[in-house]
């Protein structure tokens, strides 16, 4: 269960109403995010959770067949990708989509999310 001290109402309704996979997905992934950095901050913007430091670092998006572990400036963690997880081509946003437990990489994704973190403390 995440740290109920950092997290939010609307987030935990959010996870509730997903499919029960997904909600697994996403509430494993939230765990991750907040053990990452305890500087994190949750918030429900957009209609997804969105965690964030000094700005925007990371969101969770899910839809009905996966969740996307999403980089709000995913662009400049490419250098820290080193199993090349992130996809996407836009100009700074990146994500990781996925789709069964299985695919959750708690070491790599903790890399990526402090990075990102760190990207903020400019």
């Amino acid at each position: 269960m995440a740290d109920k001290i950092r997290t939010v109402k609307e987030v935990d309704q959010f996870i509730e109403e997903l499919p029960d996979e997904i909600q697994t997905i996403t509430d494993t992934l939230r765990n991750i995010i907040l053990k990452s950095s305890p500087e994190l901050k949750e918030e429900f913007k957009w209609s997804m959770p969105n965690y964030s430091y000094n700005g925007l670092v990371c969101y969770l998006q899910a839809s009905k067949k996966h969740v996307n572990l999403g980089f709000h400036k995913g662009n400049e963690l490419e250098v820290k990708d080193m199993d090349e997880l992130l996809q996407g081509n836009g100009k700074t946003m990146r994500h990781i989509r996925i789709k069964n437990m299985e695919e959750i990489n708690r070491d790599s994704f903790t890399i990526l999310i402090r990075a990102a973190v760190a990207l903020n403390e400019d």
